[in-house]
């Protein structure tokens, strides 16, 4: 079982939201403190427990991944695992999103959301990304785990096989909001199966 998690909020109620990425390390406001909560709270009623807690290195998913680990009294320690990291949004970084629109068009944007093309200028090193979620899913004694990273590093997980190339598919978007979710589970043929996508408690 892997448990795909985006941080918490990381800008304010009312405050317009920025593109950030692999640059701008910003911690949880109050709202994604609440939000990382909440996920260990569901967590913790569905009677889940993570053997192994991998996270990105930035601030906002090592706080998310804290919280809930915290809510569900776990021994496993935090794991920082490189393709977890955010991607970088080149020019586009820490701007507003009618600034990066403008800049990449509307149809650049929908590639990137559905079908995780990355607009030109920004360095996702999709296919390094890929094979480590292959390396991670091929894992012969595969453990509960729970992975805390960012929107633009999740999907990429949905790049990785077939089956679940196949369900995304029909996703309404790869993207995972902030304080949201995936899961994905391996049956008893070994086949992958994503079990939901962009879920929040």
């Amino acid at each position: 079982m892997y448990v795909i998690v985006r941080h918490g909020n990381t800008f304010a109620a009312g405050e317009t939201p920025r593109r950030i990425g692999a640059r701008t390390d910003l911690p949880l406001t109050d709202k994604g403190i609440e939000q990382a909560r909440a996920l260990g709270a569901l967590f913790a009623r569905q009677g889940l427990r993570f053997t192994r807690v991998l996270v990105s290195p930035l601030l906002r998913t090592r706080q998310t991944a804290a919280e809930i680990v915290a809510a569900l009294a776990l021994p496993a320690e935090q794991q920082a695992a490189d393709f977890l990291r955010e991607i970088d949004h080149g020019p586009d970084e820490n701007l507003f999103e009618d600034e990066v629109l403008a800049r990449i068009g509307a149809e650049a944007l929908a590639a990137w959301e559905h079908h995780a093309v990355a607009p030109p200028g920004w360095t996702v090193d999709a296919a390094d990304r890929i094979a480590a979620w292959q390396s991670l899913f091929a894992e012969p004694q595969a453990v509960p785990t729970l992975l805390v990273t960012s929107n633009g590093a999740a999907r990429f997980s949905l790049m990785s096989d077939p089956a679940l190339a196949a369900a995304a598919q029909s996703l309404p978007t790869l993207k995972l909001p902030t304080g949201g979710f995936g899961l994905i589970e391996r049956d008893q043929d070994g086949a992958l199966n994503l079990g939901c996508w962009g879920e929040r408690p």
